[in-house]
This record gives structure tokens, C-alpha cells and sequence, in this order.
């Protein structure tokens, strides 16, 4: 089968659906691609490295492939140029775009919508909105720099000391979090709120502090938010309108995908921010997340606040975004392609293909598949075993805990009782090291353990010299015991110098 990568219509769109890597990676599926002169030129992919990785440079005809792959829905006089029974793979809101559902299957076409891949483990690696979204969150975070009249990091410096910028993020997804590593990484102070109670780990794990909104909260189980309950929306916009008057910086990504953004940011709570202060509304394109965003356009309100309403945060960097967005594509055709063959095959027993299926050409019938079945992606936590089995299980437990400290208490009193009388004094000597030893080790952070082990080399020198000079004892037990003192202790120091070797190489920089 022939695939087709025009060039983007809008001109307004720099991306391309494929770069001379990704088309590699769908050649060696066994497909033949072709890519519309000047494609990729916006993106910085020339004509001449699309050709060497072995794609077929064309005009117009692009559109005739069986299978064509784009950013976002062509326009209708692009779609009309597609054959019956091609496959167009894109970005299409089918969610907010019923007519185009209709005309596509009336036409004979199966549609793949990239911005309805299922956000399940699977399918990572084929989701175009999580890799647009990485991509806009560092972007943001750079623009917003760009117009913030002062540094991120804080310095201290002859002249005088300057704070660092408070960055708050409203909204921990994968643009979110983008932007959070992006802030903390040019020294900000980072804070930033979700509804999903579980992002807060992911948050601190950033570096950032997690604000969590003074409200019950569920789970989510699509990746997305729930919608919140009016409770939670008193106490989140209480929350936003605080957070954001204290920040330098704020960034807002709550974008759900089929429906206006929702407002978070107020014009009252802009009218509280500091002069020169900024706002990233990174759901411009849908709605924007302030009340005073202006789609596509940089705005500053009377009393100073900058709103960057930039609607394509990810066409800024496009070189990346494409190869991306082209990689994820490519992943998508492996699904398709099971025997590599360069034949489409439309399993919709599959749930990710189930899910980004929204028309569908079979045995000359098309059929309309929008909206697919739910996929929940987080279950529910396994129901904690019945109160009188954990009581059992944690009662046998005990008891073995028991038998085998009866045992080995056994074993402690024999040994000691068939000791000659000269080794009985140090056997006080033995159990006041051990509690001492024990007391010690604990008390050290599990972070040093490893250096601490390799140190005790000394130790256990001491030991095996002491094990070398007894082992000749004419005493069998005397002799016994060196030995195993012997080989303990050796293990221990070859063991301790062969991790300290280790970390040293570590540190060691390549030349």
C-alpha cells in the first residue's frame, strides 16, 4: 500500500506528518511513501533527505494514496481530491465535528482520529496529544521567560540580591508536568495544583510543591480530570485566584479534548495578579482558561499582566514536534502492520485501533464508529483480603517469627555450654558488638549503607588477621569458627572493594 504526506494545507500549520526518519521506519514496514515536494520545508526537512531515506517526491497526486496522514483534517476540497476507500489518518475532534463524520463515511473513507488514542499503557507511545503536550509545556515555559521582565533564578550579587520567579501550574498532565521541569530546571520556585489527587507525587517528583485543592476529589479513570462537583469548584477558583496573585508566573493546561476549556482564571482574579506578571493559557485554542485571553494573540490587561494566548505552543519548535508527531504515526502503522507487510490491517477487536476508529470502509460498506466503548485506565485499588484472613495469615507469621528465635536460642546456649571456659567471657564481649553494631547500622541513612559496607573493610581485617592466627588451635571448635571467620570476612572485603570500584567509576568522567 502506498502512503501519502502532503503538505500541511493551513498555512498557518509548520509541521509535517512524516520526516525522513519516520519514513524510513514505514519503508521498512513494507510501504511505499510518498511526500508532496516542499512537505517538510516549514519543519526543516528538505526535499533532498525525504528522497535519500527513500520516499517518492510527487505533486498533487499525493492525495490518491491509499492511505493519507496529516496534522489536522484537510479541508473539504483536499478530502474531496482522496479516493473511496483510502484511509486518512489525522488529528480530527471528531467529538466537535459530527458533519465531518458524515461526509467521510458518505465518501467511502476510514478515519483514524491520532487525538483519540486510548490513554492506556499501550498506547503511550502512539498519543499525539501527550507528545504535543511535552513539547508545549517547555514552550510555554519559554515564552513565558520571554516576556517576564525579570530572571528565574534567584541571585545574590554585589548590587543586591533578586528573588526567584514563583511559577504556579495549574493542571499536572503531561503539559503540566512539561512545564514544571522546564521552570524548576532555570531555578523558579514551582508550585502547581491538579485535580487528580494521585499527580501530587508526580509533582513533588519534579521538584515542585504540589497544592492540593481543599476538596474531596476522585480518581481518575480515562487520564483525564473529572469534571468537578460544585463544592470542588468553589474551592479550586478560591484556590487559583490565591495561588495566581502570588505568582510571577502562571500557567494554566486544563484542555479537555472534545469541549470548551473551562475558566479557571477570572478577570477579578487577573485584576489581583502584580503588575508584570504572566499567564500562559495553553487551552487558548479551545476556549482559553482566562477570562481574558484573546485566541492567538498576546494581551496586557490595565494593570499590567501579560496573557500569552498562543494556540500552537508545539508549531514553535516544529523540527521535533514533527519528528514526534511522525513517530507516532509510525508506531500507530506498526499496530496496523502485523506482518510487515505493507498491509493495513483494521482490527477493531483491538482496543486502541477500537478506539481511534471513527469511520470505516469494509466489504464496500462504510459504518459510522464514533464514539467508541469507554477504556478505564486506572482501576479501582483490589479489595483488601476479609479482616479473619489477614488475622490468620499475620497470627502464622508470628508464630514461625517465634520457632525460629526458639531455635536459633537453642542453638546460642548448646554453642555456648560446649565451649572450652577460656572462650565463654568473650562470648558477652560478641552479643554487646552485635546490639552495638545493630544500634549503628540502623541509624545510618539507607543512602550510605553501600559506602559504609566497603568501609567496614578495616573491620573485617582486623577479623580475618585474628581468624588467620586461631585457625591452627588445636581445639576443633576453636578452629571451626576461624575458618568461617576466615571466609566471611574475605567475602566481605573482596565483595566491599569491588563495590567501591564501582562507585568510583561512576565519577570517573570518559575521555
Amino acid at each position: 500500500m502506498r502512503i501519502g504526506v502532503p503538505i500541511e494545507p493551513g498555512a498557518e500549520q509548520p509541521l509535517v506528518a512524516a520526516t525522513p526518519d519516520t519514513v524510513a521506519k514505514l519503508i521498512k514496514l513494507g510501504y511505499d511513501v510518498d511526500v508532496q515536494t516542499g512537505a517538510g520545508a516549514r519543519a526543516n526537512f528538505p526535499d533532498a533527505q525525504f528522497e535519500a531515506a527513500g520516499a517518492n517526491l510527487v505533486g498533487e497526486e499525493v492525495w490518491q494514496a491509499d492511505i493519507i496522514t496529516t496534522l489536522d483534517t484537510p479541508p473539504a476540497e483536499y478530502r474531496a481530491k482522496m479516493r473511496s476507500g483510502a484511509t486518512l489518518i489525522t488529528r480530527m475532534a471528531p467529538a466537535r465535528n459530527a458533519d465531518l463524520i458524515e461526509e467521510l463515511a458518505a465518501s467511502g473513507i476510514t478515519s483514524m482520529a491520532m487525538d483519540t488514542v486510548p490513554r492506556i499503557s499501550r498506547a503511550q507511545s502512539m498519543d499525539v496529544l501527550s507528545s504535543m503536550a511535552n513539547i508545549a509545556g517547555y514552550r510555554a515555559i519559554i515564552e513565558a521567560a520571554g516576556a517576564y521582565g525579570r530572571l528565574f533564578t534567584g541571585q545574590v550579587t554585589a548590587a543586591g540580591k533578586m528573588p526567584p520567579a514563583t511559577v504556579y501550574v495549574i493542571g499536572a498532565g503531561v503539559a503540566g508536568l512539561a512545564a514544571i521541569g522546564t521552570a524548576n530546571s532555570m531555578g523558579a520556585i514551582v508550585k502547581a495544583t491538579d485535580l487528580r489527587p494521585e499527580a501530587g507525587e508526580q509533582v513533588e517528583s519534579m521538584g515542585a510543591e504540589f497544592v492540593e485543592i481543599p476538596a474531596e476529589t476522585q480518581k481518575s479513570e480515562d487520564g483525564y480530570a473529572k469534571e468537578m462537583t460544585a463544592d470542588q469548584a468553589v474551592a479550586a477558583a478560591k484556590l487559583y485566584s490565591e495561588q495566581s496573585a502570588l505568582a510571577d508566573i502562571v500557567v494554566t493546561t486544563a484542555n479537555i479534548p472534545g469541549r470548551t476549556s473551562p475558566i479557571l482564571l477570572t478577570a477579578a482574579d487577573v485584576a489581583k495578579m502584580k503588575p508584570g506578571s504572566v499567564i500562559v493559557d495553553m487551552a487558548a485554542a479551545n476556549g482559553g482558561n482566562c477570562e481574558l485571553t484573546v485566541a492567538g494573540e498576546t494581551t496586557v490587561t490595565d494593570n499590567g499582566v501579560i496573557i500569552i494566548g498562543n494556540t500552537d505552543l508545539a508549531g514553535s519548535l516544529p523540527t521535533q514536534a514533527s519528528q514526534l508527531y511522525g513517530q507516532n504515526v509510525v508506531n500507530l502503522f506498526k499496530l496496523l502492520t502485523p506482518n510487515k507487510d505493507g498491509q493495513t490491517v483494521v482490527d477493531l477487536d483491538d482496543e486502541i485501533i477500537r478506539g481511534i476508529t471513527v469511520t470505516n470502509n469494509a466489504d464496500g460498506a462504510t459504518s459510522i464508529l464514533w464514539p467508541p466503548p469507554p477504556v478505564k485506565v486506572s482501576a479501582a485499588p483490589a479489595a483488601a483480603a476479609p479482616e479473619a484472613a489477614a488475622a490468620e495469615e499475620a497470627e502464622e507469621k508470628k508464630s514461625n517469627s517465634k520457632l525460629w528465635l526458639g531455635v536459633a536460642a537453642v542453638l546460642g546456649v548448646a554453642l555456648v555450654l560446649f565451649s572450652p571456659v577460656a572462650v565463654s567471657p568473650l562470648y558477652m564481649v560478641l552479643m554487646l558488638a552485635v546490639v552495638v553494631g545493630f544500634y549503628v547500622i540502623t541509624a545510618v541513612t539507607h543512602s550510605l549503607h553501600t559506602p559504609l559496607m566497603s568501609e567496614t573493610n578495616a573491620v573485617s581485617g582486623i577479623i580475618l588477621v585474628g581468624a588467620v592466627l586461631q585457625v591452627g588451635s588445636s581445639n576443633l571448635a576453636v578452629s571451626i569458627l576461624a575458618f568461617i571467620a576466615i571466609v566471611v570476612a574475605s567475602i566481605n572485603i573482596f565483595g566491599g572493594f569491588t563495590v567501591t570500584h564501582r562507585m568510583l567509576q561512576m565519577f570517573k568522567k570518559e575521555a
